[in-house]
């Protein structure tokens, strides 16, 4: 059971690396972010909810003092994060933009240690300075050429970080109470309803106008975003938290291959080397040894 375990964890972390593909090709059919984030979460709302309908409908009940979990995890942190990474993707590069997402941990690190008092280990301080410097040479910042990134790109990007993180905040006090299904289920209803103010649905609606809009629609609400999360999941039960999270590190992996070798973006040494080197801040930070997970856990319970 376990190879079938690393085999869905590795498949999701690729569904979510490829998620670039459909972004940019619905950016050239004239979605703005807004109505990207708002195709997303509705798309993945309806294919979870399905799921869970006929596999365990239990799993559709939540109690409503306890709503305030999902706009925090749907408004707060998805439909943030994921207007932040793709404005980070239209101003920078595939790559630059998904690993500025993944300066998430750095962010949890911290509101960790100021919300949960967890300890600031040599181990976190350590992954968080490669982070930082991994995020510089990623900015281009250390090359004088005219290949700047853009400012609103790389500010867009850690914004993509901090909203993703504060999922991981939002979602632990949930967790204590619900499944992961349904915390994933919900954060998907509410991020929807809280697109509903900020986005031009009328004037999405003429833009499906073909079967390849449609079909990118659909691809990126089930391959990219419902069904990744269905298998990272599935991989749990069967997995520790922590291998599961290092290997979901391939996602910012295949996401650069995806920049490189299908939108033939440009990679530079220093670039790469920044890649690498939060790669190894996220592997770090995860390696936790077999006292951190038993406090973890203590937490959790």
């Amino acid at each position: 059971m376990k190879k079938i375990a690393y085999f869905s964890v590795m498949c999701a972390a690729i569904l979510w690396g490829i998620l670039g593909i459909f972004i940019k090709k619905l950016y050239g059919f004239g979605f703005n972010p807004f109505q990207i984030v708002a195709i997303r979460a509705l798309g993945a709302f309806a294919a979870l909810f399905l799921y869970l309908f006929i596999s365990d409908r239990k799993l559709l009940r939540v109690q409503p003092r306890d709503m305030g979990y999902f706009v925090g995890t749907g408004i707060l942190s998805f439909v943030f994060f994921n207007w932040c990474y793709f404005i980070a993707i239209q101003y920078t590069t595939l790559s630059i933009a998904s690993i500025l997402l993944y300066t998430a941990p750095a962010f949890v690190m911290v509101f960790s240690t100021i919300l949960f008092k967890e300890s600031l280990t040599p181990r976190k301080i350590i992954s968080f300075a490669l982070t930082f410097i991994g995020c510089i040479l990623v900015t281009g910042y250390f090359q004088q050429t005219g290949d700047g990134l853009s400012m609103i790109g790389v500010l867009a990007g850690l914004g993509s970080g901090l909203g993703y993180a504060l999922y991981s905040i939002f979602g632990r006090y949930a967790l204590k109470k619900y499944d992961s299904m349904t915390v994933t289920l919900y954060t998907f209803l509410f991020a929807s309803l809280g697109l509903v103010p900020v986005t031009d649905f009328q004037g999405m609606l003429p833009l499906f106008s073909g079967f390849e809009v449609l079909f990118l629609a659909i691809s990126l609400s089930l391959f990219s975003t419902a069904l990744p999360f269905i298998l990272y999941t599935k991989g749990l039960y069967h997995l520790e938290t922590s291998r599961a999270s290092i290997i979901a590190t391939l996602e910012p992996a295949v996401a650069t291959m995806v920049s490189i070798f299908i939108f033939q973006e440009h990679i530079t040494f220093f670039r790469m080397m920044g890649i690498v080197l939060v790669l190894a801040a996220i592997i770090l930070v995860n390696e936790r040894t077999s006292e951190e997970q038993n406090e973890s856990l203590n937490l959790m319970d």
